[in-house]
């Protein structure tokens, strides 16, 4: 590639034309590009393949929630379109004088990240595991440039010295990938944002251009609000938490989260037992009528959920199993004519069979019916 630069600047010659008469070639530019980036792209691909695995490791490894992790080698015609691009300080000399060196993105990698949060936390992980050549906030650069576009991080790195010595590394040795993050509002704007045609405020008429900065408020707000949002879930789930620890009760509403806590107290935890399953449990609760854990307690006390358990199913069973017993011996037609599934025949029948088989062993069955509270 620098031998095309060569030919057409070398101007020893005496009676060779001045440089600023020289017509640069971008024909052959291009096409020589398109040549040395088909045989390097299988090599980019396997790039951009490891960083994503490297990152995905790491992000579960932290426990860091998100979207998505994207990877992809810039296709031909996108590099060979870059490679083309004129300098913006000499329109007839390449942008790029030695596009396999100069262009930075040929191995990119996409972070989507739900939360704003989260955009930091990925920030640690990619300056723990990667040499980060440089770092750049498009958020930045679109307010000094006052113009529209998505926001998002973006950096250039490197494999660590220590990464490039394993033998499944080192075929990467020097390359440099690109890695972009944002949240998924972000995204959003960028996936659109080939549709929006006016990029800079100093052409966009007055009515687009206030419809833009309320759009773009809009998100930027929305972003910060699901942020807000999280962070007091993740409060209140600590509460509730510290609250069934403690013993206060009646201070919890029912969720999923809370529901296993108590559980894992009441009968002791059980690692086989799906969210899904809390969830499920929660709106069966909500939908009887409780409200708080103060009256689930004081449905069940007294009974033994062991011992119910094998009269009904004949051997020790899972803690939501055991809990569906006690709660059954608890409220005893209640529980029957609340359930979500009182309408169904099959239903009322099984657990009508089920207080029988109690009554006749010689359990009390209860009456409960929540309150509201």
């Amino acid at each position: 590639m620098e031998s095309i630069f060569v030919t057409y600047f070398n101007l020893s010659n005496m009676d060779a034309p001045a440089a600023s008469e020289v017509q640069f070639d971008f024909n052959h530019h291009r096409s020589e590009a398109i040549r040395e980036y088909q045989q390097k792209r299988q090599l980019y691909k396997r790039y951009a393949e490891q960083i994503k695995a490297i990152l995905r490791e790491s992000l579960n490894r932290a426990r860091i929630r998100i979207a998505s992790v994207e990877e992809r080698a810039k296709t031909v015609d996108s590099f060979a379109d870059k490679a083309s691009e004129p300098s913006s300080t000499n329109p007839n000399l390449p942008k790029y004088p030695i596009p396999i060196k100069d262009i930075t993105d040929l191995a990119g990698v996409r972070i989507i990240t739900f939360f704003p949060r989260a955009v930091d936390e990925v920030d640690g992980i990619i300056e723990s595991e990667f040499e980060v050549i440089e770092k750049s906030d498009k958020s930045d650069i679109l307010r000094e440039e006052e113009r529209f576009g998505y926001q998002s991080v973006h950096y250039l790195v490197k494999l660590k010295a220590n990464r490039i010595a394993l033998p499944e590394y080192c075929q990467f040795d020097g390359l440099i990938a690109e890695i972009q993050v944002r949240t998924i509002l972000q995204h959003a704007w960028a996936e659109i944002e080939h549709d929006i045609q006016y990029k800079s405020v100093e052409i966009i008429p007055t009515e687009i251009h206030r419809r833009f900065i309320a759009l773009a408020g809009l998100i930027e707000i929305a972003d910060r609000e699901f942020q807000a949002i999280q962070d007091a879930d993740n409060e209140l789930t600590q509460k509730a938490r510290e609250s069934v620890e403690e013993g206060r009760l009646e201070e919890i509403e029912i969720t999923p989260d809370a529901l296993k806590a108590y559980l894992d107290k009441k009968l002791g935890s059980d690692g086989r037992v799906s969210a899904w399953s809390y969830e499920w449990e929660a709106r069966i609760l909500r939908k009887m009528g409780f409200t708080n854990f103060s009256q689930i307690d004081e449905c069940i006390s007294g009974f033994d959920d062991d011992q119910i358990s094998r009269i009904v199913w004949g051997n020790r069973q899972g803690q939501l199993n055991r809990f569906d017993g006690i709660l059954l011996a608890g409220m005893g037609e209640n529980y029957i004519k609340l359930h979500t599934w009182a309408d169904q025949d099959w239903f009322v029948e099984g657990r009508t069979q089920r207080i029988a088989e109690l009554r006749k062993l010689g359990i009390e069955i209860g009456n409960y019916k929540p309150t509201v509270t």
